[in-house]
């Protein structure tokens, strides 16, 4: 947490060390934004407005154009033609196809040197300016995210008010969140549960 380099860990190179499948990578991407979509956009039909029952006048012989209600879609305040309706969006992926996807998304981070592993990351205390300090004697400026093993709230709480900075657990790592940030740092132990489950 001071910057120092203590040692080297060694990579599992079926995880970090694969050829990225960037179709796969991709589709799991679209998958996890699309998945986040509620899907209750709606406008009302002109079967759905209010009023509009009667023919707004006759037929023939006014000179204007035919009309049978006045809540059909070209009259302001008419019903809207194929607009949005609530739909489901979600998309699925086997489960092969997520591990691969995680796979290539964090031999990617490898590749190109965006990781960085920690052999701890507990906080005495809740400190956000203790922990800006820290991020900076790492040398990390952008976006990171950060993945511990678990059980540092005082971290998490730390680090939720700068910009840029999400913290995780290993049980909720994703590929969007991988590649939407810039470096990827994570534990000691967090690096182990992560070879352990995906080896």
């Amino acid at each position: 947490m001071e910057g120092e380099i203590t040692g080297e860990v060694e990579l599992a190179d079926q995880i970090f060390g694969i050829e990225p499948n960037l179709p796969v990578l991709q589709q799991a991407v679209v998958a996890q934004l699309a998945n986040r979509r509620q899907g209750t956009a709606k406008t009302k039909l002109r079967g759905e407005v209010r009023g509009g029952g009667r023919k707004p006048y006759r037929q023939k012989g006014t000179g204007r154009a035919r009309q049978g209600s006045i809540r059909a879609a070209q009259w302001v305040g008419g019903g809207v033609i194929f607009g949005p309706q609530p739909r489901c969006y979600r998309q699925r992926l086997n489960k092969k196809m997520r591990r691969l996807a995680l796979k290539s998304a964090l031999s990617l981070k490898q590749a190109s040197g965006r990781i960085l592993v920690m052999d701890s990351l507990a906080m005495e205390e809740i400190k956000t300016r203790r922990f800006v300090r820290m991020m900076d004697r790492l040398g990390v400026d952008g976006t990171a995210l950060i993945i511990t093993e678990g059980g540092q709230s005082n971290l998490e709480l730390s680090a939720r008010n700068v910009p840029g900075v999400r913290t995780g657990r290993v049980n909720t790592l994703n590929v969007h969140d991988i590649m939407k940030h810039d470096r990827f740092v994570m534990t000691r132990a967090a690096l182990e549960q992560i070879q352990e489950v995906y080896a």
